[in-house]
C-alpha cells in the first residue's frame, strides 16, 4: 500500500479556472520540481499553491516521517466552493448579479521510489533582522523628522501664500465694465 499525505485548502477567494491553470502546471512533478515552477509563476494561485504545498512536506516529514526527496504531486484536484452573491444596481430600478467565487483545493502527496534522493530545499523567505544597534535606529529617526518637518514648513509657507489676499491694481475702464462682481 502506497503511502499518501493529504493537505486541503477551503474557501479561497480566487476562481476555480485561474487556479486549475496553475495546478495542471504542477500535477506529477516531484516536489522539487513543483516547488520550482510555483517559485518561479507570476500567476496568483502560484503564491498560495506553494504555501499548501510546503504545508503538505511539513505534514509528510513531522506525521509519517517520510523523506521530501521521494514525494511527488499524486493527484492536485481544484473544486468550486460556494459563491458568494452581491447585486449591483442597473438602470431602470434593476439589479445586476455580481458571483465571487471560490476554490476549495485538495493536494494529495505520494512517495515514489523512482524518484531519485536528493537534498531537498525549501527556500525560506528572508527574515527582518530585529537587532540593529540602537544608535542608528535613533539617527535614522531623527533625520526622518527633520525631513518631514522640512516638507511641513514648505507646505505651510506655501499655503500662506495662495491665502495672502492680492494687491489692488487699478484696472480702470475694463475692471469696472468687465467686473463680475459689483461692489
Amino acid at each position: 500500500m502506497e503511502k499518501t499525505i493529504t493537505a486541503k485548502l477551503n474557501y479561497l477567494r480566487i476562481t476555480p479556472r485561474k487556479t486549475r491553470f496553475v495546478a495542471d502546471l504542477i500535477r506529477g512533478l516531484s516536489v522539487n520540481e513543483a516547488e520550482a515552477r510555483l517559485t518561479i509563476g507570476v500567476r496568483r494561485p502560484g503564491d498560495v499553491l506553494l504555501k499548501l504545498l510546503k504545508s503538505a512536506v511539513a505534514n509528510a516529514i513531522t506525521n509519517s516521517k517520510l523523506d521530501p526527496g521521494t514525494l511527488y504531486i499524486k493527484e492536485i484536484r481544484v473544486d468550486q466552493a460556494p459563491k458568494l452573491v452581491r447585486y449591483w444596481p442597473r438602470a431602470r430600478g434593476s439589479m445586476g448579479k455580481i458571483e465571487k467565487k471560490a476554490s476549495h483545493i485538495t493536494l494529495v502527496l505520494g512517495v515514489s521510489d523512482k524518484i531519485k534522493k536528493t537534498k531537498f530545499t525549501i527556500i525560506p523567505k528572508p527574515k527582518k533582522s530585529k537587532t540593529a544597534p540602537e544608535e542608528k535606529n535613533h539617527e535614522h529617526k531623527s533625520k526622518e523628522k527633520t525631513q518631514k518637518g522640512d516638507e511641513n514648513r514648505e507646505k505651510l509657507e506655501k499655503k500662506e501664500k495662495m491665502n495672502a489676499p492680492k494687491p489692488k491694481t487699478g484696472g480702470g475702464f475694463f475692471r469696472k465694465v468687465f467686473s463680475r462682481k459689483s461692489i
